[in-house]
């Protein structure tokens, strides 16, 4: 069983897929998720970051789970996408709810992760970032993360909204270990 060093944090279940879109949503698309320094807004038009199907499809994945961090009221206040790719774990689909973001939780469910990682005897993590997100690379970076070199192209979707700019992902990666966490 996983299990994990902060209270408020464990694994999401299909039940949470309604509360975890709805998070995925205010954090990244439309005004609310100004509120926030994770947003999206000006670089991608539209309200959707992810659907509740995709965040279903996501979810029910082989060595995919959603970790959770819920407040006093169970409230769902973050989440964080890992799947477990042969010895790293991707991690994907990170937000804390705008306004309650600088707060430190960010970097409990980064913490969380890497216990979940070792848990699954994965030493790395990776995620794909849009390069034009200069803040939140460098708050990746002071957390331990380099850049691999790697770019891949963010092609639209129909979903998850319409670019404003031509965007790639940066690839970001973190060794981890008993000692990093």
């Amino acid at each position: 069983m996983i299990s994990f060093t902060n209270p408020h944090i464990s694994v999401a279940g299909i039940d949470d897929a309604p509360n975890i879109t709805a998070l995925l949503n205010i954090s990244y698309r439309g005004e609310a998720s100004k509120q926030g320094w994770t947003t999206e807004a000006a670089l991608i038009a539209g309200q959707t970051r992810a659907d509740e199907n995709m965040v279903q499809n996501v979810m029910q994945r082989t060595g995919s789970v959603f970790l959770k961090f819920t407040d006093d009221a169970n409230k769902i206040i973050a989440c964080v996408n890992l799947e477990q790719k042969e010895q790293k774990i991707y991690l994907g689909m990170f937000s804390v709810l705008p306004q309650l973001q600088g707060a430190g939780i960010g970097k409990l469910m980064l913490k969380a992760s890497e216990e979940y990682a070792l848990q699954k005897n994965c030493f790395s993590i990776y995620m794909s970032v849009i390069s034009l997100r200069t803040e939140l690379i460098d708050w990746y970076k002071r957390h331990g993360y380099h850049d691999t070199g790697e770019r891949v192209p963010f092609e639209e979707d129909g979903i998850t909204g319409r670019h404003l700019k031509k965007l790639e992902f940066m690839i970001l990666e973190k060794s981890i270990s008993l000692d990093t966490i």
